[in-house]
C-alpha cells in the first residue's frame, strides 16, 4: 500500500476516533511520546527537576537502539571480529582450530543481554518517579494524548518516536527483510544479498561476510558511504571488495521471486543473483509520525514527514517539541539523548538559552576495520570557506598488527583544516580502532583545536592514533 494513501487512511481514522473521546484522565506537566533513548533521557531529566512526567511507549523499552539497532548490532559486529581475528591467530604462534560457528548461541546471548537492558530502562523510569504508559499515542483535537482509550493532557509534550525501515517498492519486495528483520534471523544464511550503499548497509554486509555467508552488496553507484568525506567512501568501498563481499555497483533490484525451496531469485539491472537465502533491504528510513494525529495539531512536516523544529527543538506549535530520529537530522542516539536533556534543562530548569549544537558531532561507522568521522568533509569546507582557505593532511599506513599477519587493511586519515589558523574543522578515520580514538579528538575539536595544537601533543608511540599528532 503506498504511504500517501496510508496517510489519508490514518487521518480518516484519526478524525473518527476522536469524535467522542473520554474526559481527560490525568494532567502531566511533560509528556513524551517515544520511550526510546532519547524520550527516556528526557523524561528523566525533566523529573530531578520535580516535574510530574509520563512517558508514552507501545514496544520494548529503548527504542530503535537497544531494540534493533546500534546495541545489538555492536554485540554482531564484535562477533564478526572474532571471527576475523581467528583466521590471524596462526601469524601470532596460536595453534588454534576453527571448528564452527553457531549464530543462534550468540543469538540467545544478545536477545538475553537486550531483554536485561529494556528491563533497566523501565526499572530506572520507575526510580525517576517518571509514569509509564504503555499502548500507541495519538493526538486529540483539543491537544491532548490518548492512549489506549485514555486521554491524558500535559503543560509540554515532546514528539520522540523515531523512525522505521523502508521496504522499496518493487515487486516481490515482501520476501526481504530490513535491519529489524535481522536480528531475527535464526540461522546464519549461506547467500545473502544487501541492497543499499549506507552505513546500516555497510554494517550488516560486513557482519554477513565476516562471519561466513556469502554475500553481495548492491549499490546504485561506484561507492558506499558516499555522503561522507571522499577518503571514507573510497576506501571503505575498496576495503569490502578485499575483504571478499561482492559489491555490485550501479545496481538495483527489479524483482524479487521466492522458490518452492523458500530460497529467492533477485533479478536486478545488472544480471539475476540465484538462490538467495536472506535478501536484506537497508535503503532509508522514514519517521514514525504518520501515525500520530498530527494534523488535530496542525504540526508541520516535511515532504517525507519529519517533524519540522527550530534550534530549540521547538515545533510551530507551542508547547510542542520534537527531537530524535523523527526530526529527521543527525540520527544518532546519543544526539537524541543530548537534545532530550537540554530541552529538559530549557523548560523546568530556567536555561533558556541551552540547545545542542549539532556541529561537530562525532560518528562511528562499524565497518571492517571501522570509521571514525567528526566535523566537515574536505568537499564541504572547501564550499563553505573556498578551496584556498582550506588546507589538507593526509596519512596512509599499515597498522602494527597487520605487521606479522597476512591480511593486511591499511589506515587512511586524513585532517581538514581551515586557514590561516589550521583550525580542526574535519577529521576523517579508516582503519582499526578508528572508532575507540575518535572520542578524545572530537573533544579537541569542539574546543576549537588548531593543527599546531595537535602538534604539541606528545604521541603515544607506537598506536595509530599517534598519526594524528605527527601528521606532516
Amino acid at each position: 500500500m503506498h504511504v500517501t494513501r496510508l496517510v489519508f487512511l490514518h487521518q480518516r481514522v484519526c478524525s473518527r476516533l476522536f469524535s467522542s473521546m473520554p474526559p481527560v484522565r490525568e494532567k502531566f506537566d511533560l509528556i513524551v511520546l517515544g520511550g526510546g533513548s532519547g524520550g527516556i533521557a528526557t523524561a528523566r531529566r525533566a523529573a530531578e527537576f520535580g516535574v510530574k512526567a509520563a512517558v508514552v511507549e507501545e514496544a520494548r523499552w529503548g527504542g530503535t537502539c537497544v531494540n534493533v539497532g546500534c546495541v545489538p548490532k555492536k554485540v554482531m559486529f564484535n562477533t564478526a571480529m572474532h571471527a576475523e581475528m581467528i583466521h590471524d591467530h596462526k601469524e601470532y604462534g596460536f595453534d588454534v582450530e576453527l571448528k564452527g560457528f553457531d549464530w543462534s548461541r550468540i543469538k540467545k546471548s544478545r536477545d538475553d543481554y537486550i531483554k536485561r537492558l529494556n528491563g533497566i530502562y523501565e526499572t530506572n523510569l520507575g526510580k525517576s518517579k517518571v509514569k509509564t504508559l504503555v499502548g500507541h499515542a495519538r493526538f486529540t483535537e483539543d491537544k491532548c494524548v490518548e492512549v489506549g482509550g485514555e486521554t491524558y493532557s500535559a503543560d509540554h509534550i515532546v514528539i520522540a518516536t523515531g523512525g522505521r525501515p523502508i521496504i522499496p517498492d518493487v515487486p516481490g519486495a515482501e520476501h526481504g527483510i530490513t535491519s529489524d528483520g535481522f536480528f531475527d534471523l535464526e540461522t546464519l544464511p549461506k547467500k545473502v544479498v544487501v541492497v543499499g550503499a549506507g552505513y546500516i548497509a555497510v554494517e550488516l554486509a560486513g557482519i554477513f561476510n565476516a562471519l561466513g555467508s556469502d554475500t553481495s552488496i548492491l549499490i546504485r553507484y561506484d561507492q558506499v558511504l558516499r555522503t561522507f568525506d571522499s577518503v571514507i567512501s573510497t576506501n571503505v568501498t575498496n576495503n569490502m571488495e578485499a575483504a571478499g563481499l561482492k559489491v555490485k555497483k550501479r545496481t538495483q533490484v527489479k524483482t524479487v521471486e521466492k522458490g518452492a525451496d523458500g530460497r529467492l531469485k533477485v533479478d536486478t539491472t545488472t544480471g539475476t543473483i540465484d538462490d538467495v537465502d536472506c535478501l536484506l533491504f537497508a535503503v532509508g528510513r522514514v519517521p514514525n509520525s504518520d501515525t500520530l494525529c498530527l494534523q488535530n495539531l496542525g504540526v508541520q512536516m516535511d515532504p517525507k514527514g519529519h517533524i519540522i523544529v527550530d534550534e530549540f527543538q521547538n515545533t510551530n506549535v507551542p508547547n510542542v517539541y520534537a527531537l530524535g530520529d523523527v526530526c529527521g537530522k543527525a540520527l544518532l542516539t546519543p544526539v537524541a539523548i543530548a537534545a532530550g536533556r537540554k530541552l529538559a534543562h530549557r523548560l523546568f530548569d530556567n536555561k533558556e538559552d541551552w540547545k545542542l549544537n549539532y556541529d561537530n558531532i562525532p560518528t562511528v561507522i562499524f565497518s571492517h576495520p571501522p570509521v571514525g568521522t567528526v566535523g566537515m568533509s574536505q568537499e564541504q569546507a572547501e564550499k563553505k570557506f573556498g578551496k584556498e582557505n582550506v588546507k589538507v593532511y593526509e596519512s596512509n599506513f599499515l597498522p602494527m598488527y597487520y605487521a606479522v599477519t597476512e591480511t593486511k587493511f591499511r589506515c587512511q586519515m586524513k585532517l581538514v583544516c581551515q586557514l590561516p589558523t589550521e583550525k580542526v574543522v574535519g577529521l576523517h578515520m579508516v582503519g582499526q580502532g578508528c572508532d575507540e580514538m575518535l572520542q578524545g579528538f572530537s573533544v579537541a575539536m569542539v574546543m576549537g583545536a588548531t593543527k599546531a595544537q595537535f602538534d604539541a601533543c606528545v604521541a603515544i608511540h607506537p598506536t595509530s592514533s599517534e598519526e594524528l599528532v605527527t601528521m606532516r
